[in-house]
């Protein structure tokens, strides 16, 4: 047997944070430590933070990495450690990975396969390293190599995937395993999406199985820049299994993973291949060794603990509420705001964001106890006594119903009704006045009455439009945050009316679609996260049909009237965004896929979708930060680019229309 115990890290970093990522750095270090631990492998770029986008540039960014990177190697006396960090060498800026053991700098691995797709932009900033090439850089003193090498660490071989060079096909774990190593390190900044956890699990499980080695996976932790959530996924995994993980969507600042594995069951493995083709010449060049005395360790059985909530059927969910949670906390700590504020309307979307926040303040509580919380919350003094849930919510959230004489009594008890159900302060607003007064000196200056016969969107967005002020006066005597409520169904037709209800400095659900917002608005009345239980004062949500209220009652005014069936347009946006298909095809894939719908009012809705979603890009471009939680998105920051002035597919549409014979198009 061949027996050491190690460890990954997932780390909750923040970027250009420097004294408090070092912190965390250290803390880890010293619980894996604690553990025993002679290998612990932390996330990419943790010493910066994945999410520097820009400063990557400066000089002064790379110069204070070093100086981190410096503090920190005195730490690492008697345990070998990963430790990701911006890299200058040759005019280029690398994405390294310094391996350090028992005080000094080994060397550094720099990242072949950049991330350039989805969220990701490493290409702006990095440069891809070749290949086989090695150099060296002058750091602390000396000369340290840069570049692929195999790190042979007290008779142990280890080498390096960087994040995307394992979700590639020539992936560096290929050549690694012909030079006979035993252990990869794979520091990684793995976004969370739906889904994307099982995808990265078997890649490290590939990853270990096919290469014999046992597979060291970290992953950062928590909404780290502001968009991106991640879930804090570190695996340990060796002959096609996981052995050990961290805990997903954790409060802590750091989650430590261990395990002690046998490599020598690798070589067995290895052996046994009649595929494995070893490199028989020695390289020396790319080798680099260093003598050290692992921990001793002895035979541990592997213990993978999951949580209830990850085996449940409706896990998309649970994942939904635990990552923005997660996301809220984050966002809300490392702004120093105080909490936030919900425009209640009584209506699914900000039904649904003013739970989040409440499971975030429970969630958080849960897990951290009043004293954690406290530390985490130490810039709000007043926080500090809170031990209650409820006290905590009230706490944090405030919510504000803003009727006008077109708002029904249905949807203020509706607001009414969630908030005191999961415990926020409600403020109840009649803003009618100020919106009469509005259209009275327009009417005066222009010389006629408006109505909504003649003037009906102006009518309707002048109400959404005069409810942001008051909810920013009370968000600003609070010190917190004005969160908006649009969803993604919404934000690809430009329904929402720009500094009304899209008003706010963060947009937690625009992510999502109206249908899955729905769906998960009937779970939480009904059954609720795992742990936390249901909301059945959702009934009187769930019960309606969503709908604007801007319009006089005798409209019976229903988004999907103004718009079309939501799970028609979800079906579109994906069609259209997602899949990059023609009006053409699209048209195809909805006629078989909803036949209760004649050829022409399908049509009509398809036009529809693409000429809104065409005009209002400039909606998309002036929408507040969002969190990402789905690999489907149409924020033009980090997912989908589209132009803001464009021909708005007539030509398409056109040509649609004749062959159907539809005429007046």
């Amino acid at each position: 047997m061949k027996l050491v115990k190690v460890a990954v890290a997932a780390l909750n970093q923040t970027p250009l944070d420097w004294d408090r990522n070092r912190s965390n750095i250290v803390r880890a270090i010293g619980a894996a430590r604690e553990e025993n631990v002679g290998i612990l492998c932390l996330p990419e770029l943790c010493i910066t933070g994945y999410g520097c986008e820009d400063a990557f540039f400066s000089p002064g960014t790379r110069q204070t990495a070093l100086e981190v990177l410096a503090e920190i190697v005195p730490e690492t006396r008697g345990i070998v450690v990963t430790l990701g960090l911006p890299l200058e060498h040759s005019r280029g800026i690398f994405n390294t990975s310094a391996l350090v053991a028992d005080g000094r700098v080994l060397g550094f691995a720099a990242k072949r396969a950049l991330a350039g797709d989805g969220i990701h932009y490493e290409p702006r900033w990095f440069k891809p390293w070749r290949a086989g090439h090695r150099a060296r850089v002058r750091l602390l003193g000396e000369q340290v190599p840069l570049g692929d090498f195999v790190f042979e660490v007290g008779g142990v071989r280890m080498g390096f995937e960087i994040c995307e060079d394992a979700w590639v096909s020539e992936r560096p774990g290929i050549e690694l395993a012909r030079h006979a190593v035993e252990v990869i390190l794979n520091p990684s900044a793995s976004h969370f999406a739906f889904g994307k956890h099982a995808v990265r699990q078997r890649l490290v499980l590939e990853g270990s199985r096919a290469f014999g080695v046992a597979y060291l996976y970290a992953n950062l932790l928590g909404n780290e820049a502001g968009r991106a959530i991640y879930d804090g996924d570190a695996l340990i995994a060796q002959g096609g299994e996981v052995v050990a993980q961290a805990r997903r969507f954790s409060f802590r600042d750091v989650e430590l993973a261990t395990a002690t594995v046998d490599l020598a069951l690798g070589s067995v493995a290895r052996a046994a291949q009649s595929s494995y083709e070893p490199e028989a010449r020695e390289d020396e060049p790319a080798r680099i060794a260093h003598d050290f005395q692992y921990p001793s360790a002895a035979p541990a059985v592997a213990s993978v603990p999951s949580e209830a909530w990850e085996r449940s059927p409706r896990l998309k969910e649970e994942e939904l509420v635990r990552a923005l949670s997660l996301a809220l906390f984050d966002y809300m700590r490392k702004s120093r705001t105080r909490g936030f504020v919900v425009s209640l309307s009584g209506g699914a979307d900000s039904s649904l964001v003013a739970c989040l926040i409440a499971s975030m303040a429970r969630l958080a509580l849960g897990e951290l106890g009043a004293s954690g919380l406290a530390d985490k919350l130490a810039y709000a003094p007043e926080l500090a006594s809170v031990k209650a849930e409820r006290e905590l919510v009230a706490h944090l959230l405030t919510t504000v119903y803003q009727s006008t004489r077109n708002s029904s009594e249905t949807t203020r008890l509706a607001a009414r009704g969630v908030a005191e159900a999961v415990g926020a302060t409600h403020v109840e607003l009649d803003v009618d006045p100020i919106v009469q007064a509005y259209v009275s000196k327009i009417s005066s200056a222009l010389g006629r009455e408006l109505s909504f016969e003649t003037d009906d969107v102006a009518l309707q967005n002048v109400q959404a439009r005069v409810r942001a002020p008051g909810v920013w006066l009370i968000a600003n005597v609070r010190s917190a945050l004005l969160v908006s409520t649009s969803n993604r169904s919404e934000a690809a037709v430009g329904y929402a009316t720009m500094d009304g209800d899209t008003a706010g400095g963060l947009s937690p659900i625009a992510g999502v679609d109206k249908s899955f917002v729905r769906a998960v608005l009937r779970w939480l009345e009904r059954e609720g996260p795992m742990g936390l239980g249901p909301i059945p004062a959702l009934a009187l949500v769930n019960a309606q049909a969503p709908t604007a209220e801007l319009r006089p009652p005798g409209a019976s005014q229903t988004d999907e009237a103004d718009l079309m069936p939501y799970d028609l347009l979800d079906a579109i946006e994906r069609a259209a965004i997602r899949d990059k298909r023609s009006p053409r095809e699209i048209f195809g894939l909805i006629r078989a896929e909803f036949p209760n719908h004649d050829e022409r009012a399908l049509f009509d809705w398809l036009a529809r979708f693409f000429r809104l979603f065409a005009r209002n890009q400039w909606k998309r471009e002036r929408y507040a930060p969002s969190f990402h939680v789905d690999d489907e998105s149409l924020d033009p920051k980090t997912w989908y680019r589209f132009p803001i002035l464009s021909g708005g597919f007539e030509r398409e549409l056109a040509e649609l229309a004749r062959e159907l014979g539809l005429s007046g198009h």
